[in-house]
């Protein structure tokens, strides 16, 4: 099944490539704003011998690991701690209704005047929008406690911490690594972002030069990048999940399909 399900996939990347290297090859779009994928092709491939192309894929990638380590850190710490203390949940839900919609992107002005476009601006924007993703999702995985579980290891003298690494973590671990294939996908965006709209050093900076100076085939050739990126973390992020969850009835039901 998984075969047939690669070789699907690879006839429809192969159908992909040779519709965009025909639809400009017709005339139906202009070349000098697509480019056939012949032209991105060897653009990709002059950025590949570049050494300034991978400085902008470690500061990209440096970006992008530090701001989901922080708000991986900061999400599960908090999580717990709201969902532990009593009344804690009900005193900051109107809190967190109230942040969690705020565009990050709508950071940008503050995170500039903050810390110019450094990585620090970075960051910041990566931060806020992946910490919500982990948030919510300890919350909802610890919600998801069994309450006749909560109840017998209170019978047993079970103290807080011991009651959070035996019951509430268990259950809560499944919906944190959701959280954390979600904050990944949505800390790229904000890094890319970050950098094509302050001019933070990384591809997003790239991107944006390649586009004023009118090397459109290097521009495509960088989003592709991104795109080969974000598959990536996507497909990494799914395989840690499986194993980590090996013991889960939803990866056990998953291998067996």
């Amino acid at each position: 099944m998984r075969g047939a399900e690669a070789a699907l996939g690879t006839a429809g990347l192969a159908a992909f490539l040779a519709l965009g290297e025909a639809v400009p090859r017709l005339g139906l779009v202009e070349e000098a704003y697509f480019p056939p994928t012949s032209r991105i092709a060897g653009a990709l491939g002059d950025e590949l011998a570049d050494p300034a192309f991978w400085t902008a894929l470690g500061d990209t990638l440096t970006g992008w690991a530090l701001g989901l380590a922080i708000a991986v850190g900061a999400g599960i710490v908090a999580g717990l701690v709201i969902s532990v203390v009593p009344h804690l949940r009900e005193a900051t839900a109107s809190t967190i209704e109230f942040l969690r919609p705020i565009p990050s992107v709508a950071l940008i002005p503050l995170a500039v005047l903050l810390y110019g476009t450094g990585l620090r601006s970075v960051l910041l924007l990566v931060v806020y929008a992946s910490f919500w993703q982990i948030l919510i999702q300890v919350l909802y995985g610890v919600q998801d406690v069994d309450p006749v579980a909560e109840e017998t290891a209170r019978s047993y003298g079970l103290g807080t911490w011991a009651r959070v690494r035996h019951v509430l973590w268990p259950t809560a671990l499944p919906y944190v690594l959701t959280g954390v294939r979600l904050a990944a996908s949505v800390a790229l965006i904000l890094v890319v972002t970050a950098e094509l709209v302050i001019g933070a050093p990384g591809l997003g900076a790239r991107i944006a030069v390649a586009q004023t100076s009118q090397a459109v085939p290097g521009m495509y050739a960088l989003i592709v990048v991104t795109g080969v990126l974000g598959l990536l973390i996507n497909v990494g992020a799914r395989t840690v999940e499986r194993r980590a969850l090996a013991w889960h009835q939803s990866v056990r039901g998953e291998v067996a399909l």
